[in-house]
């Protein structure tokens, strides 16, 4: 099973921008913070922006061996370098991102039903992300808040196929342990990390607070 930090820290470009961050820079507070697994989001940039941008965030995550992940786009993870790459119901089927990444990197794949977790773990993936858990504003999944009772469900179909379980959509800092005593293996978060203005002490708060839970 892959090992996830508790933490997956979403580098998002609408969010940033209407923070007031550049992405990179937002990228460099994280991994400050001690953030070491980042998943890169830009739904509206074009393909080369986003290469540019996913090539200078994994130049400065390096030195700490901190993982990049990029979303949706599998042929700007190949060209990167980026540890893997995280799917929606509407990318690219997971086989066909295997047929375009090494075999080594992480394919990560979004699901918001109990359907949609039982195909999911069928595929050649490594974590399963499910969502939104308690809804956000920061991304139109087109879903409705799903709650903690399926991240739960969702532990209990992935974990026998060696699968992680990644919990994303409106967690905060005060619910975020909560989510992991549901079995999740990490907390995605996007706005949450940008709400007190400081996001590299945010990351460092979700990490105090998360690696002090015993027994997962």
């Amino acid at each position: 099973m892959l090992q996830l930090s508790r933490l997956t820290a979403i580098v998002d470009d609408d969010a940033a921008r209407r923070a007031g961050w550049d992405v990179v820079d937002l990228a460099r507070a994280f991994l400050d913070g001690g953030a070491t697994f980042i998943q890169l989001r830009a739904k509206q940039r074009s393909g080369a922006w986003l290469l540019d941008v996913a090539e200078r965030i994994i130049t400065i995550a390096k030195p700490s061996g901190a993982s990049v992940v990029i979303n949706d786009r599998s042929d700007v993870a190949g060209l990167s370098g980026a540890a893997g790459v995280h799917v929606g119901q509407d990318d690219l089927a997971p086989a066909a991102v295997r047929r375009l990444l090494a075999a080594d990197r992480i394919v990560g794949l979004s699901t918001h039903s109990l359907a949609q977790i039982d195909a999911a773990v069928r595929q050649p993936i490594d974590y399963v992300a499910v969502g939104p858990v308690f809804g956000t504003a920061s991304k139109n999944t087109g879903y409705d808040a799903v709650g903690l009772a399926l991240v739960r469900e969702a532990v209990a179909r992935a974990r026998p196929h060696g699968l992680s379980v990644v919990a994303i959509g409106g967690v905060t800092l005060e619910q975020s342990a909560d989510v992991l005593r549901a079995g999740a293996s990490s907390v995605a978060v996007i706005s949450d990390l940008l709400v007190t203005g400081d996001p590299r002490a945010r990351v460092r708060q979700y990490l105090d607070k998360l690696n002090q839970i015993d027994g997962l």
